[in-house]
């Protein structure tokens, strides 16, 4: 079985536990966002040709909640981006999360596969822009001026997550794996350990707080708070 190495390339993966021990809600736990929102509504590309104003204020309320209140990147985030600083070797993160707290931690080299929260983008020339305030029908894109065109830069049900060219080819190259605080539900990010254990070369490693659906497939496995396995793990890694 490969052990832990010293040298080459990691990828990780995070999910909403990394975050959840910041005060931001997770959507799968039983009093998560989709126990209190039907996912269809504020979601998918349907709910939003349905009900724009809704899927607004859903997003809305949760980026005033991010930029305005007392959210702040915990010690796994800061593990992570300490792992990039000094790792003698490439350290992709991943994340399925649509917050901004990888980058206030300090990472750098960071794929926010699902979108990102305080961006938005125009639906007729597909700019993105940064945007912390809130959003509505009345808005115009800043490049192409049209009114009302604007939608959250979010991933939804339905749509292809983003730069999977890049995830896949850091996925084929890396010495080691590791997946933090994910349910092990949603795909194309669940089948990444699959796509790693293929190759047969590289370390896999789940950190999480209880096991995921795909927790058999790693060849490590370790539960516990993100806040205080991730130190720990990246301490490991750094003294080999």
């Amino acid at each position: 079985m490969p052990a832990l190495p010293k040298e080459g390339s990691i990828v990780v993966l995070t999910g909403a536990g990394i975050s959840k021990e910041s005060g931001l809600d997770t959507f799968r736990d039983k009093d998560g966002i989709w126990s209190r929102v039907r996912l269809e509504d504020v979601a998918t590309p349907d709910g939003f040709r349905r009900d724009p104003a809704r899927v607004h204020a859903f997003y809305n309320a949760r980026r005033r909640s991010l930029a305005e209140g007392d959210i702040h990147p915990n010690p796994a985030h800061q593990a992570l981006a300490r792992l990039e600083m000094e790792w003698p070797g490439d350290v992709l993160v991943v994340t399925q999360n649509i917050d901004d707290l990888h980058e206030r931690a300090g990472s750098g080299n960071l794929i926010h596969m699902h979108g990102e929260l305080l961006k938005i983008r125009c639906q007729k020339c597909a700019s993105p822009f940064a945007w912390t305030g809130d959003l509505g029908l009345e808005d115009k894109c800043p490049d192409c001026h049209r009114v009302g065109s604007l939608r959250p830069h979010v991933v939804w049900f339905g749509e292809m997550p983003l730069d999977m060219e890049r995830i896949f080819e850091a996925l084929e190259d890396c010495a080691l794996f590791v997946s933090i605080g994910t349910s092990g539900h949603v795909y194309p990010a669940a089948g990444f350990v699959q796509t790693v254990r293929a190759r047969g070369r590289a370390h896999t490693v789940e950190l999480n707080l209880e096991p995921s659906e795909g927790a058999s497939l790693f060849r490590e496995t370790r539960m516990g708070p993100a806040s205080r396995l991730v130190p720990a793990f990246v301490e490991e890694l750094l003294s080999r």
